[in-house]
């Protein structure tokens, strides 16, 4: 087998996965393995979808805005706080286990606080939103600032260069990978987080039409509209791997020279 046929069989094989398992699951409620109450069939699924797709865009707007207005924020935060935290020793010491300890709080238990405090608009969303997007950009940028080339910086400091010009010539370019990393987990955590905030009130958003199509029992619409998130939060990943290309063309002449050898 040639490299060429084998980098095309490894793109492929997810959507392989994929129609396999939307087969599987056709099979099994096709057969009447499972009653339909408890597992729609993917034709039902898809019919849903199609049925109120205006509807779902509609709420997904509102539920986009607040996921990205709290990602816009939850990036600003991190990179400042990380480089606060970077640039002094005691900072780090003090307030690392603060970071790690509040990701050990389930976000479904802070959303109702979230909205007793601040009410049933966007400001509870968007706050749990940043809360969920933070810690991973927060983390990468933590490690990318510590892992930079010692090598390069003493040869800089050899060369009178401050503070200011070794974190953006050395520290600032070898966390870009890193930030990268966190910003992917990130934006999932984006969108799902404004959903549960969702949940626990409000008047528009993907949370809300789940909610309602819980009640109604409309378990078809229930999985078109976790199919929906699913592929918003799957597109978003894939937008942050096209910025990172963007962003870094260096890595990709590295790709094509590993492709070609």
């Amino acid at each position: 087998m040639t490299k060429k046929s084998q980098n095309i069989i490894n793109k492929l094989s997810p959507l392989i996965a994929l129609l396999a398992v939307f087969l599987l699951w056709w099979i099994v409620t096709g057969s009447g393995a499972v009653p339909s109450f408890m597992l729609p069939s993917p034709v039902d699924v898809i019919k849903a979808f199609v049925s109120d797709f205006p509807l779902l865009m509609r709420h997904a707007s509102v539920t986009l805005t607040e996921a990205f207005s709290g990602l816009a924020i939850g990036i600003a935060l991190a990179f400042l706080l990380s480089t606060l935290m970077d640039r002094f020793d005691f900072l780090y010491k003090a307030l690392y286990p603060l970071l790690v300890i509040t990701q050990t709080v389930p976000t479904i238990a802070i959303a109702p606080l979230l909205v007793l405090w601040m009410g049933f608009d966007m400001a509870p969303k968007i706050t749990l939103v940043v809360l969920t997007t933070f810690f991973p950009i927060v983390v990468s940028l933590l490690d990318g600032y510590k892992n930079v080339d010692e090598d390069a910086v003493r040869l800089l400091r050899s060369m009178g260069a401050g503070r200011m010009k070794i974190f953006r010539y050395i520290k600032l370019p070898s966390a870009i990978t890193s930030f990268f990393a966190g910003l992917k987990v990130s934006a999932s955590y984006a969108v799902v987080g404004a959903v549960i905030a969702e949940w626990l009130g409000g008047f528009d958003g993907l949370g809300v039409y789940m909610t309602r199509v819980r009640k109604a029992y409309a378990f078809d619409k229930m999985f078109a509209v976790i199919i929906f998130i699913t592929l918003i939060s799957l597109l978003l990943m894939w937008c942050v791997s096209l910025l990172k290309k963007l962003s870094m063309p260096w890595e990709r002449t590295g790709e094509k020279e590993n492709e070609n050898k």
